[in-house]
């Protein structure tokens, strides 16, 4: 199990991405091995700093790094040997069966579509997002990569969406919602109306319906579909709610006079760290997505969710599926 790891992408690096694969390492599963992707003369020392390096550490050089303020598409191609566009050729190329990493999201993007390309059938790559609910986590998707969608993106992305709810998840049969403005039919712009038809009529789906806003945190669904801009704007304001509740609860407990604690059942529900990184769905691939922000924890867990991402062989599902889908749409049985 190889999981390429770009350590020179987030706010921290390299440090918090050395220190992530350390703990990864450390604690993971014992055939895992991380080839930590950047250059190596911030990378050793960042290596030596943090303790004995395990065997199964190996630096690969990429000397050019991409910035979070450059655009995305010129970077990639002016930069081959970045750490992004590095760390996605090992996985190409067969030599890392993933690549996780906290950089330009947008860059990650784009190089994905350059290095990977995407699964037969597959119009539109999305960014899906999980959020906390009730129950599980419900996965958004899309979450900011696709704005101006059309009634067949939406519907691909239900069936990614589906296929690594399953995987991942075990759900054997993920309920799918659709983003509206009312649980009726006729709700919603020309985009709703037109999938929630095509929602609705697929057999291989199980559609329950347009869900709105706040039946989100219900529980409603596992999968919930909406196009990049909608699922962007929500993506935010979940975080911006879930740091806000987590600072009224710390802010109480110090006014309190309580100690520092362990976080609690409701923050960690919130923290964004539990839930690993974001897949990105619809590439010849496994690509995971981090914040730039992450700290070690939020990095090991996307490295978990890499992991398990392999071994479920979640690409050759979706491939499968997506492909499927095509065939039956061109044969106008959509």
């Amino acid at each position: 199990m190889r999981i390429a790891l770009d350590a020179m992408g987030g706010d921290d690096a390299p440090e918090v991405p050395v220190r992530a694969a350390l703990s990864a390492l450390t604690d993971g599963p014992e055939d895992l091995s991380i080839l930590l992707v950047g250059d190596p003369d911030r990378l050793e020392p960042a290596v030596r700093d943090a303790g004995q390096p395990p065997e199964r550490l190996r630096i690969v050089p990429a000397p050019q790094t991409i910035a979070m303020n450059e655009p995305p598409v010129q970077a990639v191609r002016r930069k081959p040997e970045s750490s992004i566009v590095v760390g996605l050729r090992l996985q190409r190329e067969g030599e890392a069966d993933a690549f996780v990493s906290a950089g330009s999201t947008g860059a990650v993007l784009a190089a994905s579509l350059f290095v990977l390309g995407r699964l037969p059938g597959v119009d539109r790559p999305t960014v899906g997002a999980l959020f906390p609910t009730a129950d599980r986590p419900v996965l958004v998707l899309d979450a900011g990569a696709n704005v101006g969608c059309r009634p067949a993106h939406l519907h691909q992305f239900a069936h990614l969406g589906n296929i690594y709810v399953r995987d991942l998840w075990g759900v054997e049969v993920p309920r799918v919602g659709l983003l509206n403005v009312g649980e009726e039919e006729e709700k919603g712009d020309d985009l709703a109306v037109a999938t929630h038809e095509l929602l609705r009529e697929d057999p291989e789906l199980r559609f329950v319906g347009n869900v709105e806003g706040h039946r989100i945190i219900e529980g409603r669904c596992d999968v919930l579909v909406c196009d990049g801009f909608l699922g962007n704007v929500l993506l935010k304001f979940y975080e911006s709610m879930a740091g806000f509740i987590v600072g009224l609860l710390r802010r109480e407990q110090a006014q309190a006079g309580g100690r520092s604690r362990e976080p609690g059942p409701v923050e960690r529900m919130l923290d964004y760290t539990e839930y690993g990184g974001a897949p990105l769905l619809g590439v010849d691939g496994v690509v995971v997505l981090c914040h730039g922000s992450s700290p070690p924890r939020a990095i090991r867990n996307a490295l978990s969710v890499a992991v398990d991402s392999v071994r479920a062989d979640m690409v050759s599902d979706l491939g499968r599926d997506l492909e499927a889908l095509s065939n039956r749409t061109r044969r106008g049985e959509m």
